[in-house]
């Protein structure tokens, strides 16, 4: 796994989202780590890809009537069976963050990668989903000057949980030494 010098992943799934922007001028320096699934959790499906490409049909499920015009996307998405797919370059911003702060540095989507796991607070994480992670990061570090890897509670403590109680923290940074 390499990150090209246009900001794509050798070896993921590309799919293309409309959710991201030009990234404004600075350093790509943190790393932030999300769950997520579509219906909640649920596993294995097409709505967390759907809502990332704005074609999520909100009748499908009533929880879809909820977040129905919703414009997000993350830069990576790790299914439970480590299949990874890309959604938007590195060297553009992915609208994962919303309303963040770390360190002091507000807009955390100016200079931060996002990575979804298809999971939830309630469940723990897959071992193929931790080896994908682990080499993920590697190939982010080998390309950006990374200087912190955060949860998205971390950055938006007063809005979000994730990657929840059972995203274990210990395995996957001592995985990286």
């Amino acid at each position: 796994m390499r990150i090209t010098e246009q900001g794509w992943l050798t070896g993921a799934e590309h799919v293309l989202s409309p959710n991201c922007d030009e990234r404004p001028a600075g350093e790509v320096s943190l790393l932030v780590i999300h769950n997520i699934s579509l219906p909640p959790d649920q596993f294995g499906g097409d709505g967390v890809q759907r809502l990332f490409t704005n074609t999520l049909d909100p009748s499908e499920h009533p929880y879809y009537q909820t977040i129905a015009g919703l414009k997000v996307s993350a830069h990576f998405f790790i299914r439970r069976d480590g299949h990874l797919i890309q959604f938007v370059s590195c060297s553009q911003r992915a609208w994962h963050a919303g309303a963040s702060c770390w360190q002091g540095a507000h807009r955390c989507n100016d200079y931060s990668i996002g990575i979804e796991l298809e999971g939830s607070d309630c469940t723990p994480f897959t071992d193929d989903q931790y080896a994908v992670l682990r080499q993920l990061t590697r190939a982010l570090r080998t390309r950006y000057a990374l200087r912190g890897i955060a949860g998205h509670s971390d950055i938006a403590p007063q809005r979000k949980t994730d990657p929840g109680p059972y995203f274990d923290w210990l395995r996957y940074l001592t995985s990286l030494s």
